[in-house]
């Protein structure tokens, strides 16, 4: 391997992956308008965890009851999981067999606003916990967590130490599962806590990486159809892994109904149980595997069961305490300056 290339091939010429790499990283031309504009909303979206406070957080926490606190603590201790792997594992991954210089900026943009994710948990731990401890020291000891975790490095391990395109494509699969249904349970509930006016900065940083993860789901769901599109070896692997693509998305729809459950052994919270949230991963999971070209094997219910979330997930108005307005006001711009309307067009998200 060598960091400086000199290619034969036009980088217009060149397939996605599995081509000559990256020589010249310019952006003037390239082949895949749609992956710049992916990477240009991203970059619109930058957003710092010190932006937001969370100072009234701690007090609220406190007036937790212990089951509400539980669920509280445990998804916080599964993001940092999830995001500890997806912080590190595209570039380690992705980037040796990418061969376009707007593919490989898009990896480096995804990675880099996976460790803001991962930065922005640590932020609200020190404002909200005396003890950081408490977090972090038994993470890997709760059975869900650890193998949501080791399901998702798996994919990526294969790819890492056996590349070919059956591996990218079951990667980027696996991928687009963890960013577009693997973190919704958790995110339902911190949105639950604001609504009742409860760990309401936690809730906002929760807006930001929820507003970040659907970017990044635009851009595995973008990958996977050019991917099929340009190399008819892969549109065949692609159609030979269906089924394993399939029972990939109902695992990771499993582990969350799962992780609902471990969330409310002990007592609901107001607005939000165990069932509810089974329904909406359901849900959720359904409109996934569609955009992807899978079909769901379950009856999906016909609307979301939790529709106050779409407010949510929807724009990035996020009201701002005064002092946070002055650093706070270009981020709420970047979404209200959407790159346009076709941004995104074709996809379902």
């Amino acid at each position: 391997m060598t960091i400086l290339k000199k290619n034969k091939k036009s980088h217009l010429k060149k397939n996605m992956f599995f081509d000559e790499g990256v020589d010249i990283a310019r952006y003037d031309q390239v082949k895949y308008p749609q992956i710049e504009k992916i990477t240009e909303k991203q970059l619109g979206f930058f957003w710092r965890p010190e932006e937001v406070d969370v100072s009234k957080d701690k007090a609220d926490f406190h007036k937790l009851s212990k089951h509400e606190q539980h669920i509280f603590t445990s998804n916080l201790k599964r993001q940092i999981l999830l995001d500890s792997v997806q912080g590190r594992a595209p570039n380690l991954a992705f980037l040796p067999i990418v061969s376009l210089p707007e593919l490989e900026n898009w990896v480096e943009t995804w990675s880099f606003f996976e460790t803001i994710h991962s930065r922005s948990y640590t932020h609200i731990i020190r404002n909200v916990y005396a003890d950081p401890s408490h977090v972090f020291d038994n993470m890997l000891d709760i059975k869900q967590i650890i193998e949501c975790g080791n399901d998702i490095a798996a994919y990526y391990d294969e790819l890492i130490n056996k590349p070919s395109k059956k591996s990218l494509w079951m990667c980027m699969m696996s991928a687009n599962a963890l960013e577009g249904i693997r973190f919704y349970v958790s995110f339902a509930c911190s949105w639950a806590f604001a609504e009742l006016k409860k760990m309401e900065g936690n809730a906002k940083i929760i807006k930001f990486i929820a507003r970040d993860e659907n970017t990044h789901l635009a851009g595995t769901t973008t990958l996977l159809k050019l991917m099929r599109r340009e190399d008819k070896e892969m549109d065949k692997i692609a159609k030979e892994c269906e089924q394993e693509s399939t029972e990939l998305f109902v695992k990771v729809i499993e582990q969350e109904k799962e992780w609902a459950e471990y969330l409310f052994r002990n007592g609901s919270m107001i607005g939000l149980n165990e069932t509810i949230l089974k329904d909406y991963v359901e849900w959720i999971g359904a409109k996934r595997m569609r955009a992807v070209g899978l079909v769901p094997p379950y009856k999906v219910p016909l609307a979301n069961p939790l529709p106050w979330t779409e407010k949510w997930i929807a724009g990035g108005n996020v009201q701002v305490a005064p002092q946070e307005t002055e650093i706070s006001s270009y981020v709420v711009g970047g979404v209200k300056k959407d790159v346009d309307n076709n941004t995104l067009k074709g996809l379902s998200l």
